[in-house]
């Protein structure tokens, strides 16, 4: 068995299958652990969704942020944004098959015989690794049980510092920035969401990576995210990253994580990129 952590597939459903026919995946044998954004900006988000969702026990797939826009999209408590590729699954004669699935998948996962956790944005260095499960726990309940209640104070940028009282809208908003927004912290610890820029560049401007942060609680599980085009594939001791922006034109990366090498294995875009300068939300 092989298992394999893929980057943001963000609806480019052609790079994808090329992806899998060289891995040459097999659901029977292998699994495949998605970093999140499945869906949106790239042309085939229908085709991503049914192919990941056919895999069944052999796809791992935790949430994004565009991954919650489609199923608030869905649910009406969100408008679509310009740029926005969803219509075809909102269309769909399978729809609510296809939503309910994906309404069931976690935030977060851990492995602990791999010493490996998956998510798609990042930790605040507050949290170690029973914390930060425990909180995605709390944002899945929701989203399974009141999903409308949810989706109605979902969006805001506010809090943006980690307290443990936080309680109900506001410590659910934190939660799921966290896992599906966060890419840098400010120089006072707390959430710098609209960072989109590069780590150099945001380093520049006096921010710092989210797993760069003193003193986080997380370390000593090494973690395997996405969301974040402009870091491109970074691997260090502490994390891996593996967005490598195949719906701006770059590449779609997979990465064997279950050996000491680690192989990547990339797919560069087929022509269905965006090829402009990354707008993600």
């Amino acid at each position: 068995m092989a298992v394999y952590a893929i980057g943001d597939v963000q609806g480019c459903d052609q790079e994808l299958d090329e992806l899998l026919q060289r891995l040459k995946f097999s659901p029977d044998r292998d699994r495949a652990w998605f970093v999140g954004d499945l869906v949106n900006r790239g042309p085939d988000s229908l085709k991503v969704l049914r192919r990941v969702r056919a895999l069944g026990a052999a796809a791992i797939v935790v949430l994004g942020n565009h991954d919650l826009h489609l199923l608030a999209v869905a649910d009406g408590a969100a408008d679509l944004r310009r740029g926005d590729t969803l219509t075809q699954v909102l269309d769909a004669p399978d729809r609510e098959a296809l939503l309910d699935w994906l309404a069931n998948q976690p935030l977060m996962h851990v492995d602990a015989s791999l010493k490996l956790a998956l998510l798609h944005a990042g930790l605040v260095p507050e949290w170690d690794i029973p914390m930060a499960m425990a909180c995605a726990r709390e944002l899945e309940n929701s989203l399974r049980r009141q999903p409308r209640t949810l989706f109605a104070s979902l969006y805001g940028d506010q809090p943006d510092r980690w307290d443990p009282a936080l309680k109900g809208a506001e410590r659910l908003r934190f939660i799921t920035n966290c896992f599906t927004r966060l890419r840098c912290l400010d120089d006072g610890g707390k959430l710098a969401l609209n960072a989109k820029q590069s780590p150099k560049k945001a380093v520049a401007a006096g921010l710092v990576p989210w797993f760069d942060a003193k003193g986080a609680r997380w370390r000593g599980t090494q973690i395997i995210f996405g969301h974040w085009s402009t870091l491109g594939f970074y691997r260090s001791t502490d994390v891996i990253g593996l967005d490598t922006g195949c719906v701006w034109g770059g590449a779609l990366t997979a990465l064997r994580v279950d050996v000491p090498d680690q192989k990547v294995t990339q797919v560069q875009c087929a022509g269905s990129g965006l090829k402009t300068s990354p707008r993600t939300t």
